[in-house]
């Protein structure tokens, strides 16, 4: 992991969430389509260097072998400076968990990119303060939870 390099927009997919089999005791069974879990975004820190390395690793390491769907992106600070549509993208699609720095700098970055982030919807998970378990903890409980909901 300590090559990794993140120079575009990683999407991994993990399609398990789609559908849930229901069974019943009597032996019928139907098909219910599952609501898609909160989108998540993860910023890899790769240009400013805010986030401790040790950390962003883990998260990232941890994401990937919980097999779970979320947006890499290399440093939303670049994507903010080059005013990247994805980020409008983002913003525009509103439930999302954000995997990155202190709120305050991430909401700020969106707003210099034209990409204001909405008031609800939108939750902050800051790789500067917290460690590695807590972030994937809270990622990956909701991640799991909206995919074993019945």
């Amino acid at each position: 992991m300590n090559s990794l390099r993140l120079c575009a927009v990683l999407r991994i997919t993990h399609f398990s969430h789609i559908r849930k089999r229901h069974f019943r005791p009597s032996g019928v069974h139907s098909l219910a389509i599952m609501p898609p879990p909160r989108k998540i975004l993860y910023c890899h820190c790769a240009y400013a260097q805010a986030v401790p390395k040790l950390v962003k690793d883990e998260v990232l390491s941890r994401l990937c072998a919980a097999g779970a769907e979320f947006d890499a992106v290399a440093d939303i600070c670049e994507m903010s400076a080059r005013k990247d549509p994805a980020l409008k993208k983002i913003a525009a699609d509103g439930d999302v968990q954000i995997v990155a720095c202190y709120p305050r700098a991430v909401k700020w970055l969106f707003a210099a990119a034209g990409a204001a982030l909405p008031e609800q919807g939108v939750e902050f998970l800051n790789m500067r303060v917290a460690n590695a378990a807590e972030i994937a903890g809270k990622v990956l409980g909701e991640a799991q939870a909206a995919g074993s909901a019945s």
